[in-house]
């Protein structure tokens, strides 16, 4: 099971980090997001750092990071954000991304 990011431990978790960590911006009711959310979670199980960001309960984070449309993946390393993705994507590139920013 993926991590899940909150006000509360964003910081930690996702800036101070050390390595890439891919946040999934998402939501109970997005149908798109529920088709994402297996990759995520298969990720997370084979040792990658993710996780997901309910933007219905931190909308301050979602705002922050100017996500309008979910999913929204972003991928950050040394605290900054390296890559952004809207839409489903395949664990494959998702694996492809975070290796490559290693």
């Amino acid at each position: 099971m993926a991590k899940q990011f909150t006000a509360a431990n964003f910081e930690k978790e996702v800036l101070q980090a050390s390595g890439p960590v891919l946040v999934d911006f998402w939501a109970t009711w997005c149908m798109p997001c529920k088709m994402q959310g297996p990759a995520i979670d298969r990720l997370s199980e084979e040792g990658y750092n993710v996780g997901k960001l309910n933007v219905d309960e931190e909308g301050e984070l979602a705002a922050r990071y100017h996500v309008m449309n979910i999913p929204t993946l972003i991928l950050f390393k040394d605290g900054k954000e390296v890559d952004r993705m809207v839409g489903v994507q395949s664990k494959d590139v998702l694996t492809q991304k975070l290796d490559a920013c290693k």
